[in-house]
């Protein structure tokens, strides 16, 4: 079983602001719009889903011996008009440094998406997930005597 607990920061005042407890013991800052000191929940549930699948792709590529010296993860989302304002499209971008190939990409993102983030299979019950990747080649260091 998955726990954790909020608690609101300013019992009497007028904000609406929370720290967010996981059951694991790890807490972050949560808000809304109108306070905007912390993330807001929307936000953690696309970050969720970045972190789910950023997990999965990068054990697969180690598993695979990839050399990834660099990885990050760009995410957008567009969300229903009315509420519930639910994720209706996600964009994931994977951007990827090192001398990786592309093949290996692939079949990670494509087992991350099929079977182990769950995270993502929850929100794909809403939300069309458009995912795409890009491999930056690591810069070969020039050594020759046309360099100095």
């Amino acid at each position: 079983m998955i726990s954790g607990k909020l608690s609101l920061t300013e019992a009497g005042g007028t904000r609406r602001q929370f720290v967010a407890q996981s059951g694991t013991g790890h807490a972050v800052l949560m808000d809304d719009e109108q306070g905007h000191t912390g993330a807001r929940p929307i936000e953690f549930a696309l970050l969720a889903l970045g972190g789910c699948t950023a997990f999965d792709v990068i054990s697969i590529l180690r598993k695979k011996r990839q050399k990834v010296t660099g990885y990050e993860i760009e995410l957008a989302a567009e969300q229903n008009p009315d509420p519930p304002k639910y994720f209706t499209k996600v964009l994931i971008k994977h951007r990827l440094r090192g001398e990786i190939d592309p093949a290996a990409v692939e079949k990670a993102i494509e087992l991350s998406e099929s079977k182990y983030c769950s995270v993502g299979a929850m929100i794909s019950k809403t939300a069309k997930l458009e995912t795409t990747f890009e491999i930056i080649p690591e810069e070969k260091e020039d050594t020759s005597a046309e360099a100095a």
